[in-house]
C-alpha cells in the first residue's frame, strides 16, 4: 500500500496536485493529513500541557471545503491545535494567518492554476513560506506508515480542538498598512480586477473602499468550474479583461489566478502586461518612490530586463530555479527588495516569504499614484530606460521523462547567434551573445515542458519558441 500511495502522492515544485476523484481522493488527502501530523510530531517539540498550532485553508474549488474539513479533522486527532477558515480564502491569507496564530505550519486546500478536474494540497512554513523539498520528503516517508486518526467535525469544535478561524480580517489590516492609503484613495485612476473565479474575491474592492479610486471586479463570483476556463494568469485566458480595459479606458486591469498568489496586469489599450515587467516595475517603485534597500530575486526563466535593472540600481540580482519556495529561502536569509517568478508570483519585503498577487496589484496602482501616471506610461519609460524585451512562453504536452537535456545542450548556436552561456540547475537554458535565450524545462505540476524565449523583437522570440516546440516534439 505504501509503494502505491508514494506512486499516487507526489509533492511537486508548488505542493501536491491530482485529478479530483482519480487520485485527489477523500482517502489520499486522508493519508496526507496523518503524514502531515508525523511530521509535525517528529520535527517540533511541544511544552506539557500545550498543542502546536496549525491553519487550514481553502479556496473556492470543488469541495475544497470538505476536503479542509477532513485534513481539520485528522490534525485535531494528532493533538493538534486547528485554525480552520471560516470562509474560501487566498494562498496569501492563508500563510500570513500562519504566523498571525504562531503555527508550526499551514496547510492550503487549493490547485492554484491548474484546470477545474484537479484540487491540491500546499504546506506552508510557520513563516509562511512554502515548504522547501525536505519538509515535503518527510511528508511523503510517512505516508501509510501510520493508521489515519479522525475525530468528528462538530464535537472537535464544541470540545475546542478545532476553532473556526476569520484570517480575512487581520489579512485585509495589514494590505492596508502596507501601502499608503490615504495616498492612493485621493487619486482618481480607473481599476478594473478579473478575479477568475478564484478565492481572491472582492478584497481588492474592500482596501480601496471609501476612495476616489473607481474599482471593478469581472468574475468575482465562486463557480468551481471556472466557467470552463483555466484560473491562470495568461493572455490568453484574459480576452474579456484586455477586450473591458481598451473600451472602456480603465487606467490599470488586474488578473489574480485561482488562489490569488499570482498576478497579471492589462496597460490602457488592452495591452497584456506580463509578470517579467511587472517584477521590474515593483522594483523600480519600491527602490525609487519607497527608497527600500537590498537585493531582487529572478527565476531562471526570468526577463534579462531584470540583469539591467539590478546593474543601473546597483542591486544584486539572485537568479534561482523555478518554484516560489525558492525565492521564499532567499526573502528568509538575505536582505530582499522583491523577488518574482515568470508565472507571476510576487513576493515584497516586510512582508511574509511568500507571493501575493492583490499586494503586488495594491503596488502597481500605488506606484501610478506616486508617479502620476497610468501604468502604460510607466511602462514605457522602464522600457525605454533598460530596454524592451518580447518573451514568450509554450506549454508542450510531452512526456518529460522523455526529454533529453543532453540533445538541447549541445546546440551550438540558435538563429545565427552563438550560444555563450548553457544553464543547466532547472531544465535547459541557452543564451545567445544578443542577449536572446530559448529554455526547456519539465513542468513540476503538470505533464507537460514548458518552452520559454526572450528577444529584442517579438518575431525572433516566436521563432526561438518554434525552435524549442520542435525540439521537444522530435523527443
Amino acid at each position: 500500500m505504501i509503494k502505491e500511495l508514494r506512486s499516487q502522492i507526489k509533492f511537486g515544485t508548488d505542493g501536491w496536485r491530482g485529478v479530483i476523484s482519480d487520485n485527489f481522493t477523500f482517502k489520499n488527502v486522508a493519508f496526507v493529513a496523518q503524514a502531515i501530523s508525523e511530521w509535525i510530531k517528529k520535527d517540533f517539540k511541544v511544552l506539557k500541557g500545550k498543542k502546536n498550532k496549525i491553519a487550514v485553508g481553502y479556496d473556492t474549488r470543488f469541495l475544497s471545503k470538505e476536503y479542509a474539513q477532513i485534513v481539520s479533522c485528522i490534525l485535531a486527532a494528532n493533538n493538534l491545535e486547528v485554525y480552520l477558515s471560516d470562509i474560501a480564502i487566498p494562498t496569501p491569507a492563508l500563510s500570513f494567518g500562519v504566523v498571525q496564530v504562531k503555527g508550526v505550519a499551514g496547510i492550503m486546500i487549493t490547485a492554484s492554476h491548474n484546470p477545474a478536474k484537479f484540487n491540491g494540497i500546499k504546506i506552508k512554513t510557520s513563516l509562511g513560506g512554502g515548504a522547501p523539498e525536505e519538509v515535503t520528503n518527510k511528508v511523503e516517508e510517512f505516508l501509510g506508515k501510520t493508521k489515519v486518526k479522525t475525530v468528528e467535525l462538530d464535537q472537535a469544535i464544541k470540545e475546542k480542538k478545532i476553532e473556526i478561524f476569520d484570517f480575512k480580517t487581520n489579512y485585509l489590516k495589514f494590505m492596508k498598512s502596507y501601502i499608503d492609503l490615504k495616498k492612493i484613495k485621493k487619486a482618481k485612476f480607473k481599476v478594473i480586477q478579473d478575479v477568475m473565479h478564484g478565492s481572491g474575491g472582492r478584497i481588492l474592492e474592500e482596501v480601496l473602499k471609501g476612495g476616489n479610486i473607481k474599482v471593478e471586479l469581472m468574475r468575482a463570483e465562486v463557480n468551481p468550474s471556472f466557467a470552463g476556463t483555466k484560473p491562470e494568469p495568461v493572455e490568453e485566458y484574459l480576452p474579456g479583461i484586455l477586450k473591458r480595459v481598451k473600451e472602456e479606458k480603465f487606467d490599470l486591469g488586474l488578473v489574480l489566478d485561482g488562489d490569488a498568489d499570482r498576478i497579471a496586469a492589462v496597460a490602457p489599450g488592452g495591452e497584456f502586461i506580463s509578470p517579467q515587467k511587472i517584477l521590474g516595475l515593483l522594483t523600480l517603485h519600491l527602490v525609487r518612490n519607497c527608497g527600500r534597500k537590498g537585493g531582487v530575486v529572478k527565476t531562471t526563466c526570468g526577463s534579462m530586463i531584470m540583469d539591467n535593472i539590478a546593474k543601473k540600481l546597483g542591486l544584486k540580482l539572485y537568479e534561482t530555479p523555478v518554484g516560489f519556495k525558492y525565492i521564499s529561502d532567499l526573502m528568509i536569509n538575505e536582505e530582499i527588495i522583491c523577488g518574482g517568478e515568470e508565472a507571476g508570483g510576487m513576493g515584497v519585503q516586510d512582508y511574509i516569504p511568500e507571493r501575493d498577487g492583490t499586494l503586488a496589484g495594491l503596488l502597481l496602482l500605488e506606484m501610478m499614484v506616486c508617479e502620476k501616471k497610468n501604468i502604460k506610461q510607466i511602462l514605457s519609460d522602464m522600457e525605454k530606460e533598460f530596454g524592451r524585451y518580447y518573451y514568450e512562453r509554450s506549454d508542450v504536452e510531452v512526456d518529460p521523462k522523455a526529454y533529453r537535456q543532453s540533445d538541447i545542450k549541445s546546440i551550438k548556436t540558435l538563429l545565427g547567434r552563438k550560444v555563450v552561456e548553457v544553464k543547466d540547475f532547472d531544465g535547459i537554458k541557452l543564451i545567445c551573445d544578443d542577449d536572446s535565450w530559448l529554455m526547456l524545462r519539465p513542468s513540476g505540476t503538470e505533464p507537460l515542458v514548458r518552452a520559454y524565449s526572450e528577444a529584442k523583437s517579438l518575431k525572433k522570440a516566436k521563432e526561438l519558441i518554434k525552435i524549442g516546440e520542435k525540439l521537444l516534439k522530435r523527443t
